[in-house]
């Protein structure tokens, strides 16, 4: 059998030029910002026999970039225009990675112009006439307390180049997708899609699946919580069926 080929290297859009806002919120005498460098890696496979055999076979060893921030980034906050698509089926946890994603940006990037596609991938589409919303700490107050997603959702495929038609009218320089093994492949399509037009938008996806079947994702947002609840479920319908007596004969 044919081992599958895939690659952890991240594309970058070019040089990281300039200082992150992290760096420029230091105030004199406080404590440095820990930054991550671009040459930091988290090995995939952390069992010291199957490293051993690696290194002994001289196979590459599958890694991950390090995460955290960058002492320098590419865009410029102050005009640079987000944007966050929920994709699938709904999970538990939604609306507190769109929270978390606006949060980060508004406060701590200094990003102040955050859109959120409704219904998915059906909101890059003209034809379904979906309006954007926009995104700050007001509109997202509270949304972490409800369930679903406030952007909606929508299954199914739609057409890559009109979804990058809408990202260039819309001068998007970030896009996040949100959503499960289909969304996080669109999100690679689109991914190819911008580059073959050499635009510089990047595609950021998140793994949502209460399957927690993405592969490389040890453990997906929302997994446990889907667990607990059909485990309850599962349980009361147990109770019931030892309730009811047999049928006899």
């Amino acid at each position: 059998m044919k081992e599958l080929e895939f690659s952890t290297d991240i594309p970058t859009l070019g040089e990281a030029k300039i200082i992150s806002p992290l760096k420029r919120r230091i105030k004199p005498g406080e404590r440095e910002k820990l930054f991550v460098s671009d040459k930091e890696r988290i090995i995939v496979d952390v069992q010291l026999d199957h490293l051993e055999e690696t290194l002994q076979n001289k196979k590459e060893i599958v890694s991950f970039d390090q995460a955290g921030p960058r002492e320098k980034i590419y865009f410029d906050p102050s005009k640079l225009k987000c944007a966050i698509a929920t994709c699938g089926g709904l999970c538990p946890g939604l609306n507190d990675i769109i929270r978390s994603i606006v949060l980060e940006l508004f406060h701590i990037y200094n990003v102040k112009t955050i859109y959120g596609i409704k219904h998915g991938l059906q909101g890059f589409i003209p034809d379904f006439e979906h309006d954007v919303m926009d995104l700050n700490p007001e509109t997202i107050a509270g949304i972490q307390n409800t369930g679903g997603s406030m952007l909606g959702s929508s299954r199914g495929t739609q057409d890559i180049g009109i979804i990058v038609d809408c990202l260039e009218r819309l001068n998007i320089g970030i896009l996040f997708m949100v959503g499960g093994d289909g969304t996080l492949m669109a999100s690679k399509r689109i991914a190819e899609e911008i580059e073959k037009r050499n635009l510089k938008i990047s595609v950021i996806g998140i793994p949502k699946t209460i399957d927690n079947d993405i592969h490389l994702v040890s453990r997906s947002f929302g997994f446990d919580t889907a667990v607990d609840v059909a485990t309850l479920a599962i349980k009361g319908a147990h109770n019931e069926a030892e309730a009811i007596p047999t049928a006899s004969g």
